[in-house]
């Protein structure tokens, strides 16, 4: 037989027989609200999942402040800046920069750092947390000077971490006596 025949014949049996109807009806009522429970679940699922996402990510601020507050805490925190005030006489390319005999800071400035720096901009170096007592920073300048000259200039700071946050500033400034560059490091008190 073929499939429609076979489907006209249990549609012909439906129709005679009342109680096979019902029961049919049953079974598609059965179906319809099993599918409506099972949607229900997955909605009920869904919101739990959104909501365990929002948990996560106020969960994950939460560690980022701890995380923060734990490597730098605020008496052991000291950061280095650099500033230029120059013109004519030197143009910044890279500076190393030394704590305790140990290169904790490597950079190579683009130009629009340096137009940005040159503009009275600061720029933020490294952090570092250190302990209270006497450090030794060294930094080394490299760059162009007077007639394109290559240049490199290293300046020594010796100074006493106390319990308190330190700042430093590296500032590079021309001097118009000699046309070269001068390293200033200020330490913020």
């Amino acid at each position: 037989m073929s499939r429609q025949l076979t489907f006209r014949l249990i549609c012909l049996f439906l129709a005679i027989h009342p109680a096979v109807s019902v029961a049919q009806d049953s079974v598609i009522s059965d179906a319809a609200n099993a599918d409506t429970a099972v949607r229900e679940r997955y909605r009920g699922i869904d919101q739990d999942v959104q909501n365990l996402r929002k948990e996560f990510l106020k969960l994950s601020q939460d560690v980022t402040q701890l995380e923060e507050t734990l490597l730098f805490p605020a008496n052991s925190q000291t950061a280095f800046f650099v500033a230029l005030d120059v013109g004519d006489y030197f143009t910044l390319d890279s500076i190393n920069l030394k704590i305790n005999g140990k290169v904790v800071a490597s950079y190579l400035y683009k130009s629009r750092e340096l137009d940005a720096l040159q503009r009275g901009g600061v720029h933020r170096l490294h952090m570092a947390n250190l302990a209270a007592g006497d450090h030794e920073l060294v930094t080394e300048f490299i760059g162009k000077g007077a007639n394109a000259r290559d240049y490199r200039r290293k300046s020594t700071l010796r100074f006493k971490k106390d319990s308190d946050a330190k700042y430093v500033t590296l500032e590079i400034t021309d001097r118009m006596q000699n046309q070269q560059p001068h390293v200033v490091i200020k330490d913020w008190e």
